[in-house]
Parts: C-alpha cells; structure tokens; sequence
C-alpha cells in the first residue's frame, strides 16, 4: 500500500504545548512542501501563546512565521492525515488514534523552552531546535514517498527522527 499522489500529503506535527517545536515544523515545511503537503500542527495541552523566541528563530533564519495560536487536537484527530509526527516525548504519550491510519513517527528533540541561561544561550536552543527540525524536513521531503511502501515509509520515518544521516533503509533485523 502506497500513499496517494493525485493530492497534496497532510502532515500533522504534534508537541505538548503547540507553541515551538511543532509551529517551527509546521512553518517550515508549508515553504518546503508547497504544493506537495500541507501542514498542520496542535498539542495535546495547548499553551497560552506561540514562544516569541520560536518565532524569532523563524526570523533569523529567513521564515516568516504566519501561523495560529497553540491549539488542541479537538476535530484534528477526525480529519485524514497521511503523516503524524510528534516531536516531543510527552506528545507521543498523549498521541492519539487518528483517522485514516497514518504513517506515525517519533522525532523527539530537547525542548528549547527549558533551557535556561542567558538570552543568548536560550535564543540558541530555539535555532538549534529549528536547525534539528530542517534538517529533518530536508530528508523527509527528499523522500521517494511515491515509491515508498507503507511499511519501508514508516522505517524511514522513524530512522529520521532516531537521527540516520540520510534515513537509508533499514536492515531487516531491525
């Protein structure tokens, strides 16, 4: 079974709060994708507001962030999704069952808002985070996903997230 190419592919990005790591993801790859997926993001315990140090990494590295405020997963997890990915520990607890059966994958990473320090040190876990996540997205959108089965798909997934190189597949004893 292979995803659909007669559309663009919907992407969710899950985090605990929907106010860094996911709206960075989200953000990115609606400039990376354009026309090939749509992406979404929510969290499982949505923030007050958006990290305005997210946003300003976005900014420094040329994304202007045109998003939403950190929303839930009401009415999301109804809607067909061909990808779910959270990038958090705590969202992949909280990851529910969607619609669809989408190809699910972990890419956890530290979470930027926890570093404590100086401006700049805490400005630097945002671009780090940012960097982490685009290099992620590169690999992930440079994928043969046409080609891909369901299953081959799902271990490149998770081989991104668990930090391949270049996500290769991976060795049936796996």
């Amino acid at each position: 079974m292979t995803l659909p190419t007669d559309r663009p592919l919907r992407v969710l990005f899950l985090c605990t709060g929907n106010s860094a790591r996911s709206q960075i993801a989200e953000t990115i790859l609606k400039r990376m994708g354009r026309g090939r997926f749509v992406a979404e993001s929510a969290g499982a315990q949505p923030a007050a507001r958006v990290n305005p140090l997210a946003i300003g990494a976005l900014e420094r590295h040329g994304y202007f962030w045109t998003g939403h405020s950190p929303r839930g997963l009401a009415r999301l997890e109804e809607q067909n999704w061909d990808f779910v990915i959270t990038v958090c520990d705590r969202a992949k607890e909280a990851c529910p069952i969607f619609l669809g059966q989408p190809v699910v994958a972990h890419w956890g990473m530290p979470d930027p808002a926890a570093v404590e320090g100086t401006d700049e040190e805490r400005q630097r876990a945002f671009d780090d985070a940012l960097l982490l996540i685009r290099r992620r997205l590169d690999l992930f959108v440079s994928l043969p996903i046409e080609k891909l089965t369901r299953l081959a798909l799902e271990q490149r997934m998770r081989g991104i997230g668990e930090g391949a190189i270049d996500a290769p597949e991976p060795s049936p004893s796996r």
